[in-house]
């Protein structure tokens, strides 16, 4: 069964003026299984404001303990599509940064509704995954990624 493994997890979103602190924290919990200690997921959110004075929070999960990083990895891959799995296999090359990082985004209302669906749009829930790989080279992560997601 092929895996990959990671150093750790962040998760982005930004809470606009309009929207509601809660359902956006319960869309994000959408993507952080419940076998996951509380302890293990820690949530930072910094209030700032936008490019025209609106008041907006940025809001930063991470998930470094190496269990809970593998706890979400497999929970991660469950929620993903077979359309979602073909799109990010398709666009592969676009989603790992040189440092070896999986960037994947998602509709952050439909994850709202508990539905892990990929978009490209404005409003969404970034994932990162820094992948662990040897060597650590962008085409040793972007190998491993595909095994993973073709499985």
């Amino acid at each position: 069964m092929a895996k990959i493994k990671a150093h750790h997890v962040r998760l982005t979103t930004f809470i606009h003026a309009t929207e509601d602190e809660d359902k956006v924290l319960e869309a994000i919990g959408t993507f952080i299984p419940e076998e996951i200690d509380d302890d293990d997921v820690l949530f930072d959110i910094v209030e700032t404001r936008g490019f025209f004075g609106n008041p907006i929070k940025v809001v930063n999960v991470e998930i470094k303990r190496s269990k809970a990083v593998r706890k979400f990895i497999d929970y991660f891959k469950e929620l993903l599509s077979d359309r979602d799995k073909t799109y990010l296999l398709d666009h592969l090359d676009e989603k790992i940064d040189e440092e070896g990082t999986l960037y994947v985004r998602f509709n952050k209302q439909r994850a709202y509704l508990g539905d892990a669906e990929v978009d490209e749009g404005e409003d969404v829930i970034q994932v990162r995954i820094k992948v662990k790989a040897f060597p650590m080279r962008k085409d040793a992560v972007v190998k491993a990624v595909k095994e993973w997601l073709e499985e």
